[in-house]
């Protein structure tokens, strides 16, 4: 397992939707224990498949940062069946350095997926995870967080982005409050 490079904004690699995965198999396994290792590394609550250069509708999950591995998600081609009420939640991304905003999104959400082991299945999620699943998703269809807040803060990130670019700081971190 290797860790891999996190692309940050503005690469266009992060607007480009995801393509399904047409066929789960053991070639998938070493590459999603790549995302699972570098999700942690960063450390993150979440990493999607386009986050790290590649295409395809893949993402690791895990939000119970005390017991690590032990609720982790591994999730190809997922999708929101169904989503319900409305939470705000402060969030942050590895691929969008030093920022955080409040998002809205769904309550609860019902999200289907296939595991590596080709089994499909449903998850029922309120709270963080229901919003990093929306997160992760958002990924696998060429969208930020940054997307879903107002144009007037978006474009004073963008600005601050090209600074930090135009400085030579292009990998900084994302606050640690919400990593997802």
């Amino acid at each position: 397992m290797a860790l891999l490079k996190i692309h940050k904004f503005p690469d266009a690699v992060l607007k480009q939707p995801a393509r399904p995965v047409e066929n789960i198999d053991g070639a998938l396994d070493s590459f999603v224990d790549s995302m699972t290792q570098t999700m942690y590394a960063a450390p993150g609550v979440g990493l999607a498949a386009p986050q790290v250069g590649d295409s395809r509708r893949i993402i690791v999950l895990d939000t119970d940062h005390e017991n690590l591995g032990k609720h982790l998600l591994k999730l190809v081609n997922p999708v929101i069946a169904e989503g319900e009420g409305s939470i705000t939640w402060e969030e942050g991304c590895l691929s969008v350095v030093d920022f955080t905003a409040d998002v809205e999104r769904f309550e609860k959400v019902l999200v289907r997926a296939w595991t590596l082991d080709q089994k499909e299945i449903e998850i029922e999620a309120s709270d963080l995870l229901a919003v990093a699943l929306q997160h992760e998703i958002d990924h696998l269809d060429g969208r930020l967080f940054i997307d879903r807040i107002s144009r007037i803060k978006r474009e004073l990130y963008r600005r601050k982005r090209a600074k930090m670019l135009k400085e030579g700081k292009a990998d900084g971190m994302p606050p640690s409050a919400a990593r997802i």
